[in-house]
């Protein structure tokens, strides 16, 4: 397989559809020696100012429904994190231009992708943020994360330290060709400029196997989809151009199908 093969992601700290995706994403690239290139970015309640105040009422629960029911398919641990990496207020939606948390960990990524070790940052800090681990930001939670993943955290807040609009400047790149590829959301997938949202198109990036991977023996095979129906103007797999193989959730007052009572979600 070519050894420049590589997509791009777009990956928010505070998207649980973010944290769930990435072990299989993971899992990829160690399996075929693909590159991922990571590119942190902030929230869509941050990068879209009074998002919660219009959004429709029942795309929050049934996220935080949805989200539950692929953690436990996933045999993935998952509760909402205390605390939510973004401050805001519930009941009205208002997100505060001040954002401690969410700006320390966008920046962390940028930082620990430059130095080599992106998405075992990204898989080992969003375990413990999504995975229960309560006050994450407290101790040495994110020390002994970053740890995990081959990074000093030190180093990375020292390098933040000294040169703090580098890492904004990177992010507001990476919003700019985030936007750019076709889609707002995140985990975002982007092949050869072509966008795949969201953690349910992690099989069609990888699909179909034989225009993807090299049938190399070091690369573990893709299962190929047990749906071979397709309409008769849709292209043959051969000539696609693929190259990839119960939680605490939160409510809000005017949620129809609320759970639970803590905090909303976000991309």
């Amino acid at each position: 397989m070519a050894a420049d093969l590589s997509f791009d992601l777009f990956w928010s700290f505070r998207s649980p559809y973010s944290y769930l995706a990435t072990p299989r994403l993971k899992k990829i690239v160690e399996d075929h020696n693909v590159t991922v290139n990571v590119r942190p970015v902030y929230p869509i309640a941050v990068r879209i100012p009074g998002f919660f105040k219009t959004v429709n009422p029942q795309w929050p629960p049934y996220l935080l429904m949805d989200t539950a029911r692929i953690a436990e398919m996933e045999e993935l641990p998952y509760a909402w994190p205390r605390p939510d990496p973004i401050v805001m207020d519930i009941a009205s939606g208002e997100v505060p231009e001040d954002q401690p948390y969410i700006q320390r960990l966008t920046r962390l990524g940028v930082a620990a992708t430059e130095a080599g070790h992106g998405i075992e940052f990204l898989n080992e800090v969003s375990g413990i943020i999504f995975g229960g681990v309560q006050g994450w930001n407290e101790g040495d939670h994110l020390e002994k994360a970053a740890d995990r993943a081959g990074l000093d955290l030190a180093e990375l807040d020292t390098r933040i330290e000294a040169d703090p609009d580098h890492f904004e400047q990177v992010i507001e790149d990476n919003e700019a060709a985030q936007k750019a590829s076709g889609h707002w959301g995140v985990p975002l997938m982007v092949f050869k400029g072509e966008p795949f949202f969201g953690q349910d198109r992690i099989d069609m990036l990888v699909w179909p196997p034989a225009t993807i991977f090299s049938s190399s023996a070091a690369a573990s095979p893709v299962p190929a989809s047990p749906v071979t129906r397709r309409c008769a103007g849709c292209p043959s797999p051969s000539s696609r151009r693929r190259t990839f193989p119960p939680p605490q959730v939160p409510a809000h007052p005017s949620w129809s199908m609320a759970v639970c009572a803590t905090s909303p979600i976000s991309n």
